[in-house]
């Protein structure tokens, strides 16, 4: 999806670590974050679950930060963009202002400060850059893109006048013949201002001249009459690459002093000191090298560009004549970190042989390099790491899966069963993430597989939750029991009930899981499955002879909870596997009872099917009529009348209400004349001696009440009867205060004639 070729140097990743605090606080929707993350390939579906322990908002973006500076600049820059400009604009904006500000200040003309995330954001206005910063290369800008410079680009042409016109041409030809003989006293007769910046043919000016013979009192005399040390030939030379790569270190040492451009580079990106090293003018190399300590203290230097050239044979010459192995640049970086970050063995090796110190930052860059092998290299110098890095690299290699690191740290003596900030274990993380290759590394060095989460879960529920077959397998065969608890009682074949794992079922049956175990509520592994609706697992489950009547605390069956649930495949498969349909639980409801409620209709008649009594009273003595009348359901009513042929339809419940009293009482006019024409009996009394019709009226239905008294084929309902209160419909209706109160007052008395 994004290409990978334009991460190279580590600016976004200096970002984020710099501006972590505002961004901690900044993130507001970090749950929208991550499945952005997630969804965009840069975080694994994992990631979730372990960032899932974070309570507090800060905490979990705190973390989201320190995964996304693991992972490396790639990571970093589609951190910023497009993702954080997509779920928080505001915060995007602030970093970007941060950047440009940034920007300003060092003058960079190249963008290099998160320059994929300025080229990106076409919004973005580039601030302009004053024309002064870009007369002199700082060693930031000679790392970040060497330039050849031709002939042509020379602002210093215009200072070849003498040579191009012919009235002064002897003129300047006898004038470059006395620097090159180095005749101090011809030159000061001869010499016009116009000659000072002169250049011949091949470009050069008498400084260059200077230079390259030697001729420290020329050269003197040159820069005093303002002759510029920054012009180059035609080959991208400056007078000091003449000096250096001559070994003309007095020269050097003037020009130098002089402010001539250290880092400047020529055609073939070799900067001075590298002409120097070259030639093996070391005492040169010297002279440079103390000249930069003295003026460029705390900023990127030629050991630093050695490093990210790859140049080891320069690097070690620099350490051996006096370059600071672990002078640290404007970004806090020394030369190993940058060799690191490259995979540049070769060079880190020399660096580490000249003891260049490795530190935590330097272990997170290895990671982000993800080289196995140069992690080694560093681990074998590492004499004084700290145990806390060493335990913290190690979770970081599991995070990646890097089980060479891993069995590295462990033998270099990294605690195995430390635990991280969350109370995990690195074989517990390794388990939860499915790392199968560092879970291994683990097992077989001994980790402890006694430790448990906070909550309870072992290695094995977690390998069990995360898929992973072969960490279980691994794990069973070291003699973890198949059957060990965790929170509630579950045991690892509860949660591969719960998870969907069927793979995961045969491996811990084989491995002595007890099929029907149950958890503190009484649930076996297939009520789980049941309730969650996973197939596959319960069809593993039934091979496997669990008891598909086995009641919970609750008195429920898988049937019940499937039932309840609404899931047509486990109901057909439970009931293909002998459930029993007329079991009933702690309220005495069956699972026609439960289907009913939920009004699932396919259940309903797959239940029917298979001989479910339509009949069964619950303990408030509610058949599944009742129940389909008070959720108005006409299709699963039909289906019960047609399995009873209309014998139960009259079946009262405790307060001795039929079906036809709920559905009044409940407003669903529309099954009024559904059971009057099945046959219900319209003046029927509860408890309170109230008919429908009296339900109707206190509950303020108008419709209902309508069809009541407008029914008339066959029995039509009773206006004059008194419930146990002395009260007809009409006077229960008038004590009622509802919306539709005075509507069916009046029906009422204009059908007991009272009013026209």
């Amino acid at each position: 999806m994004y290409s990978a070729g334009m991460f190279t140097n580590p600016y976004a990743t200096e970002v984020l670590r710099t501006k972590k605090k505002e961004l901690v606080e900044g993130i507001k929707n970090p749950d929208q974050l991550l499945n952005w993350l997630i969804e965009n390939g840069i975080f694994t579906p994992e990631k979730k679950m372990v960032l899932s322990y974070y309570r507090t908002r800060t905490a979990k973006n705190s973390r989201v930060l320190d995964i996304l500076v693991a992972q490396g600049e790639r990571a970093c820059r589609l951190f910023f963009y497009p993702c954080l400009k997509q779920i928080e604009p505001q915060l995007y904006n602030n970093m970007r202002s941060y950047v440009s500000d940034v920007n300003g200040r060092i003058g960079d003309a190249r963008r290099q400060l998160i320059g994929y995330l300025l080229e990106k954001d076409k919004g973005w206005v580039q601030k302009s850059k004053d024309p002064r910063q870009e007369k002199k290369e700082s060693p930031r800008q000679v790392l970040a893109k060497p330039e050849k410079l031709t002939q042509g680009k020379h602002t210093e042409k215009q200072g070849s006048v003498a040579m191009k016109s012919k009235d002064n041409n002897f003129i300047s030809l006898s004038v470059f013949d006395s620097v090159a003989k180095g005749n101090l006293s011809d030159l000061e007769k001869i010499l016009q201002k116009s000659d000072i910046n002169a250049v011949n043919s091949a470009n050069e000016t008498l400084l260059h001249i200077a230079a390259a013979h030697g001729h420290s009192e020329i050269i003197d005399y040159l820069i005093s009459k303002g002759a510029r040390a920054e012009v180059k030939d035609k080959n991208g030379k400056t007078p000091l690459h003449r000096a250096a790569e001559r070994g003309h270190d007095k020269a050097v040492k003037i020009l130098l002093r002089s402010g001539a451009n250290m880092y400047s580079l020529d055609q073939d990106s070799n900067s001075p000191l590298h002409l120097a090293s070259q030639n093996h003018h070391i005492h040169v190399l010297k002279s440079i090298l103390k000249e930069e300590a003295r003026r460029h203290k705390g900023q990127h230097n030629f050991l630093h560009m050695a490093a990210l050239r790859d140049d080891s044979e320069l690097v070690q010459v620099l350490l051996q004549n006096g370059a600071f192995r672990d002078a640290k640049d404007e970004r806090g970086q020394t030369a190993l970190s940058y060799a690191v970050s490259q995979g540049f063995e070769k060079t880190v090796k020399v660096l580490l042989d000249a003891r260049a110190n490795v530190d935590s930052g330097i272990i997170d860059v290895a990671f982000n390099s993800n080289n196995q092998s140069l992690f080694r290299l560093l681990l074998e110098y590492s004499k004084g790491m700290s145990p806390d890095t060493m335990v913290s690299a190690l979770f970081k290699a599991i995070q990646k899966d890097l089980h060479g690191i891993v069995a590295a740290l462990i033998e270099k003596g990294t605690d195995k069963n430390a635990l991280n900030e969350v109370q995990y274990t690195p074989l517990l993380v390794a388990c939860e993430m499915g790392k199968t290759e560092s879970a291994k590394v683990l097992i077989e060095k001994g980790a402890s597989l006694k430790d448990k989460t906070p909550n309870s879960s072992s290695a094995l529920h977690l390998a069990v939750q995360a898929g992973a077959s072969s960490i279980a397998k691994m794990l069973l065969r070291k003699g973890m029991a198949a059957n060990i608890v965790g929170q509630g009682d579950q045991t690892p074949l509860h949660i591969a009930a719960l998870h969907n794992k069927g793979a995961l079922v045969d491996i811990l049956v084989d491995g002595g899981a007890k099929i029907d175990l149950v958890t503190k509520e009484q649930l076996t592994p297939l009520h789980i499955a049941s309730y969650k609706g996973h197939i596959d697992v319960a069809q593993k489950l039934l091979q496997h002879k669990a008891n598909v009547n086995v009641k919970d605390k609750r008195s429920k069956t898988p049937l019940h909870l499937s039932a309840e649930r609404g899931n047509p495949a486990i109901v057909e498969l439970l009931l293909n596997s002998n459930a029993d349909p007329n079991a009933t639980d702690k309220e005495k409801k069956t699972p026609l009872h439960l289907a009913t409620i939920g009004s699932h209709l396919n259940l309903v008649k797959a239940l029917l099917a298979k001989k479910s009594r339509f009949g069964t009273k619950d303990m408030d003595g509610c058949t599944p009529m009742h129940y389909a009348a008070v959720n108005g359901n006409t299709e699963i009513l039909k289906a019960l009348l047609v399995a009873s042929k209309n014998k139960n339809i009259d079946d009262k419940n405790v307060w001795r209400k039929t079906p036809l009293h709920v559905a009044a009482e409940h407003g669903h006019s529309d099954l009024i004349n559904f059971f009057l024409s099945s046959g219900s009996a319209i003046n029927a009394l509860d408890n309170n001696k109230d008919t429908p019709l009296h339900w109707a009226c206190k509950a303020g239905h108008f419709n209902c009440v309508s069809a009541l008294v407008n029914w008339s084929a066959g029995e039509k309902a009773n206006l004059q009867a008194t419930n146990s209160l002395k009260k007809t419909p009409l006077q229960a209706a008038e004590s009622s205060p509802t919306e539709n109160q005075a509507q069916i007052v009046t029906l009422l008395k204009k059908k007991m004639l009272l009013i026209r």
